[in-house]
């Protein structure tokens, strides 16, 4: 069953993101707090949306999603922040439910993009993904600014009066 998360699945969430977290090798990269990830979920102003997975009545996974847009289609799209499936309930088909969802609200909300990462080591998902017919962006690669570079960016900009 898939369901929408509600605050009261924050904790829960919370750990599948550092599950998530040791899974990717890199546990100490998971820093968020319940009272963060409360108000980006459940605030007055949402900045993301998760789905729960449920065997019966227990969470085995989850999606955290939240809209990003195409300035080539002009449209909003999904942007998938994170999936996971509890390792002793994958293969149930939760994962793809998950999914599922997620293109179901694309194709009911006219969005034209469903996308995510991956890690390249990923091999299992990779596999998965290319089964439901997701296309890897090979010529595309992510960057980010974080930490000291980003700080040091923003007082250039400062600097430069902009």
């Amino acid at each position: 069953m898939i369901r929408e998360a509600t605050p009261d699945d924050v904790p829960v969430i919370l750990a599948m993101i550092g599950e998530l977290a040791a899974y990717e090798r890199a546990p100490e990269a998971a820093q968020a707090t319940e009272a963060q990830l409360k108000e980006a979920l459940f605030g007055p102003q949402p900045a993301a949306f998760a789905l729960i997975a449920e065997d019966g009545d227990a969470p085995v996974g989850f999606a955290l999603w939240f809209r990003n847009f195409s300035t080539w289609t002009g449209t909003h799209g999904v942007y998938l922040e994170d999936l996971y499936v509890r390792p002793e309930a994958r293969g149930g088909g939760h994962g793809k439910a998950l999914l599922a969802a997620l293109a179901e609200i694309c194709v009911a909300r006219g969005y034209e993009r469903f996308e995510w990462s991956v890690l390249d080591w990923n091999e299992p998902s990779i596999g998965f993904y290319r089964s439901i017919g997701a296309q890897p962006m090979d010529e595309w690669t992510v960057f980010r600014l974080t930490g000291k570079a980003l700080h040091n960016l923003a007082d250039a900009s400062r600097v430069n009066g902009a």
